[in-house]
């Protein structure tokens, strides 16, 4: 088990201060409401917060990724926030295969909070499998023309910025003809609608309709976003899927069952205490990928299959066990139940990830 040093003792103790006044924001699951947590978000931009593991050259504090870790895995313990993409995905993107101009343009941006993103991958004929996508940017001069429809996009509706996938090579090019681009959500042609999902959350689909966006707005090489995509996914492996969410569901659901009166039967008690076996699993796992060693692709989604069964497994204890009231339309266990399903869904279906684990352990490609 990895063991803190002093000096990460000394920031966790930190961070613990400074996130306490934004507890139960409710903006890890309820991700979105950008008035809510924007205070949160400068908050944590006042200090650096936002750039802790980018390098110093690039406006960054230098830090290891366990500060991430420490910081991201708190809020999700206290259900205050996910960590922003422009600050994670976008950023390190940029800080690695981004133009001198892209980088002066947003990375000072991104940590100050001044500018927002989301990111604009899953469409409707291809979720989980991007390697399917079919929106399409086609050249024209020094600008490419951008046509088709991304959906399922968290805070699509809220942010500044998109960071999009769109295929720019031949139909059947599949990873291979993929290229990555930043889009301004005010650009002529791009229109954003808003879908709202029982849990209580809101996501968006997005349409492009001829909207034109400048070459020195794609990141990296033309046909080069898998790599990019795939780069990214591993710098943010230790904050996709936190355990600091599976023990606040297992907190939250000790408490809804000891306040309805749950824990009093002896069986119902048991099986409560059975899952704080799964919740340290989860914990554990999301440790073990925080080792240099570990291998992107199996680990991250091995990682996202544990969190999302524990969470599931919360969820169903509680409709098992709480009686009437946790079928009530509204209540807690319900909602829980309704927002371990969303969870599933986003980064990749519980099945496709079973697929990369079993792809990446039977040395499979990945990809088409």
């Amino acid at each position: 088990m990895y063991e803190l040093t002093a000096d990460e003792r000394t920031f966790h103790a930190e961070v613990v201060e400074t996130l306490a006044p934004f507890a139960g924001l409710e903006g890890f699951v309820l991700s979105s409401g950008r008035e809510r947590l924007d205070p949160f978000y400068r908050r944590l931009a006042d200090k650096n917060w936002l750039a802790l593991a980018w390098p110093e050259a690039e406006g960054g504090l230098g830090r290891s990724p366990i500060y991430e870790f420490l910081l991201w895995n708190e809020a999700a313990f206290r259900d205050i926030a996910r960590p922003p993409q422009g600050a994670g995905v976008v950023a390190k993107t940029l800080i690695r295969d981004g133009t001198p101009e892209q980088k002066s343009v947003w990375l000072n941006k991104i940590r100050k909070h001044e500018a927002t993103f989301a990111l604009a991958y899953s469409e409707p004929e291809a979720g989980s499998d991007l390697g399917s996508a079919r929106c399409a940017a086609r050249l024209d001069g020094e600008d490419y023309v951008i046509n088709g429809n991304k959906c399922w996009n968290s805070k699509g509706a809220e942010v500044d910025v998109l960071w999009l996938l769109c295929r720019t090579g031949p139909p059947d090019s599949g990873s291979r003809g993929l290229t990555l681009f930043i889009v301004d959500v005010k650009t002529p042609g791009v229109t954003i609608r808003p879908l709202r999902l029982m849990d209580g959350n809101h996501l968006s689909e997005i349409f492009f309709d001829d909207a034109r966006v400048p070459v020195s707005c794609r990141v990296g090489p033309e046909n080069a976003a898998w790599r990019l995509i795939g780069e990214a996914l591993a710098d943010e492996r230790h904050v996709h899927f936190s355990p600091g969410r599976v023990r606040h569901d297992y907190f939250r659901l000790g408490r809804w069952l000891e306040n309805h009166g749950r824990l009093e039967d002896p069986a119902a008690r048991l099986a409560f205490e059975m899952l704080a076996v799964d919740v340290a699993e989860a914990e554990a796992l999301a440790l073990m990928i925080m080792s240099p060693t570990a291998k992107s692709g199996g680990e991250i989604a091995a990682n996202k299959i544990v969190h999302v069964q524990t969470i599931q497994r919360i969820a169903r204890l509680a409709i098992d066990i709480g009686g009437p009231e946790a079928f009530l339309m509204g209540s807690a266990p319900a909602l829980h139940w309704a927002q371990t399903i969303t969870e599933a869904v986003g980064g990749g279906t519980t099945e496709i990830m079973e697929s990369l684990v079993a792809r990446r352990r039977l040395g499979l490609p990945v990809g088409r």
